[in-house]
């Protein structure tokens, strides 16, 4: 990693592996536009038992973000399974606490786009999405689709779709990932440093 690099923040919440998954594909099309690094970050569950705390360090996957790493990144890919055509509680709880980066327009300006994954093939995916990019926009965030230039979003028969790159776990979560999922991901990581990088240049 390139200190001077543009930095494209990987941010998501995963439960079983399934959003994680797509989120390191996002990275490794991030990471295929030269001089462009990804940061894959997570945050940490909350809980309904108020004493119940997270290890400060996370088990398995990438690191807790912090609020510094909104600050550094260039743009954002924003990633959460699906919670009753939602996003989980964890982001949303994470979200809530960046009142300050939005005052001070932290985020304002910065591309972004949004990813998820769903145990059933119509749960939600495309409410999920929707409502992930309105705390972006309320950051004054640019938010990007996936365009239907991308062959794959056209003969999918699992997850993808023109709001993000998602995923069709399967209810016990074991589905693998499918070949035209894998490259929805990987070329809206790619879309998204490309924006980036473009952007930068033209300030």
């Amino acid at each position: 990693m390139n200190p001077t690099n543009p930095i494209i923040l990987v941010l998501y919440y995963s439960r079983h592996g399934a959003t994680r998954k797509l989120a390191e594909l996002i990275a490794q099309g991030i990471e295929s536009v030269a001089g462009v690094d990804a940061r894959l970050r997570t945050v940490p569950a909350v809980s309904t038992v108020t004493e119940a705390t997270e290890s400060d360090i996370p088990s398995a996957g990438a690191p807790y973000v912090e609020l510094q790493d909104l600050a550094d990144c260039a743009g954002l890919a924003l990633g959460s399974p699906t919670r009753f055509g939602n996003m989980a509680a964890a982001m949303k709880y994470f979200l809530d606490g960046t009142a300050a980066q939005w005052l001070s327009g932290t985020l304002s300006g910065k591309p972004a786009v949004v990813f998820t994954s769903t145990g059933s093939l119509h749960g939600g995916q495309e409410s999920t999405l929707l409502t992930m990019m309105i705390p972006l926009l309320h950051h004054g965030m640019m938010v990007m689709g996936l365009p239907y230039t991308e062959p794959a979003l056209m003969t999918t028969s699992s997850g993808g779709s023109p709001y993000g790159p998602t995923h069709w776990s399967g209810i016990d979560g074991n589905k693998p990932i499918s070949d035209d999922e894998k490259k929805l991901a990987i070329a809206m990581g790619k879309r998204l440093a490309e924006t980036a990088v473009r952007l930068q240049g033209a300030r």
